[in-house]
């Protein structure tokens, strides 16, 4: 067997629980079976909730600092935050593709002239390219910030297989001098096999010393395949899940990655345990915990604010099949969009926005309170018998 350097970072308590419908019972003792299987880094999000702030820092106070590692918005207070909750890594993430860029700019929103549209809408080149220079700007004012805490940090670039090469190949050049790992994120899965190698290669030979991760959702069922081929091609650090759970189809698996380049290519990654991985995979089935087949209604299910937000203003912005319908959830991942959706396309019956954050905030509650989410329908039904809500409509299916 050959020796591999690789960094294993582990999204499971983070990203795997944005499944919808997904909650863990014990994640104190999941995260200890994970520590044990050698991976470096632990995800979580400790500004989700106050109860993740003190998960993680329990772990922590464990003996996990070294795992540990905070998934933080690119904002100056949650990196206080995560500091405070004594992680020593974060993870800063950010859109990079100009699909997603065009939707979040705050200046372009303020702009009455792109109301309604998307960056399909013949967008001229300048608005595009000042959209980038702002993010460009924004990232690096907060990795540096992120550095004078003394923290180890991630960057984890959001739609990454989306985004213009030459732009994120000024990304990684920009912010390496203050990084430690540039993540490449396939956020909703279009990469091919052939494609990850000659976009992994491409990279490696347009950028500086900073080492290359890659994290690839399985839409078309290929993130497996395409982890190990980002791997062959010189990707230097591995992010998935175990079991491949996660949103809409999920990850790729952490120990299938492991297990197949050891089988295939006789490659053992450098502290891992291997025998620990399938304790982890065993604990997760044991609860149940798999992930929605790649291409099945399931996997059209979207809970997370920030995602159902850009599907009502752009359907290709999370969702890439067009001849399925992205269904709405709700739950411990909502935001007020996914009530703006319910009540302005579901129902037709729009609300004030103070109202959209105020039933937000109810059924998060109530949704933590009894580990689960709730489609359209529950979630009538729900606030109707807290009357909370007087009538239903016929669905209306929403349209990006």
């Amino acid at each position: 067997m050959e020796t591999l350097n690789l960094l294993i970072s582990d999204e499971t308590l983070r990203d795997g629980e944005q499944q919808v419908g997904l909650f863990f019972e014990d994640k104190t003792t999941l995260a200890k079976l994970i520590a044990r299987t050698g991976v470096q880094q632990i995800a979580l999000m400790p500004a989700i909730h106050a109860s993740e702030a003190s998960l993680v820092g329990d772990l922590v106070d464990s003996g996990l600092k070294q795992q540990i590692a905070a998934s933080t918005m690119m904002r100056r207070s949650a990196i206080e935050h995560a500091k405070t909750c004594g992680v020593r890594q974060v993870i800063l993430f950010h859109a990079v593709s100009d699909r997603l860029l065009f939707l979040r700019d705050s200046e372009i929103a303020r702009n009455p002239a792109f109301k309604g549209k998307t960056v399909d809408d013949d967008i001229a080149f300048p608005v595009i390219r000042r959209s980038r220079q702002r993010m460009l700007a924004h990232a690096l004012e907060h990795v540096r910030y992120a550095a004078e805490q003394g923290l180890k940090i991630c960057f984890a670039a959001e739609d990454a297989s989306r985004a213009d090469s030459g732009f994120l190949v000024d990304c990684i050049n920009t912010l390496s001098p203050y990084i430690d790992e540039f993540l490449l994120c396939d956020t909703v899965g279009i990469l091919t096999p052939k494609r990850t190698t000659e976009w992994i290669q491409s990279l490696l030979k347009r950028t500086r010393a900073v080492p290359l991760s890659v994290h690839f959702h399985n839409d078309m069922g290929l993130a497996l395949e395409n982890t190990i081929q980002a791997v062959r091609a010189g990707a230097m650090g591995v992010s998935g899940t175990f079991g491949g759970i996660g949103e809409r189809a999920g990850n790729a698996p952490i120990e299938q990655v492991l297990k197949g380049l050891r089988s295939r290519f006789g490659w053992e990654v450098t502290g891992i345990d291997y025998d620990a991985l399938d304790r982890v995979v065993d604990y997760l089935h044991a609860h149940g915990h798999r992930p929605h087949a790649p291409y099945s209604s399931e996997a059209q299910r979207h809970e997370s604010g920030i995602h159902v937000s850009a599907l009502l203003r752009d359907r290709q912005s999370y969702s890439i099949f067009p001849h399925r319908q992205p269904e709405i959830w709700f739950g411990k991942g909502s935001g007020a969009s996914n009530f703006r959706y319910l009540f302005e396309q579901y129902l037709d019956r729009p609300l004030p926005q103070c109202e959209y954050e105020r039933l937000r905030a109810v059924v998060k509650a109530i949704a933590i309170q009894e580990r689960r989410s709730f489609s359209a329908e529950e979630t009538l039904t729900l606030l109707e018998q807290r009357r909370l809500l007087v009538s239903q409509k016929k669905l209306v299916v929403l349209n990006g």
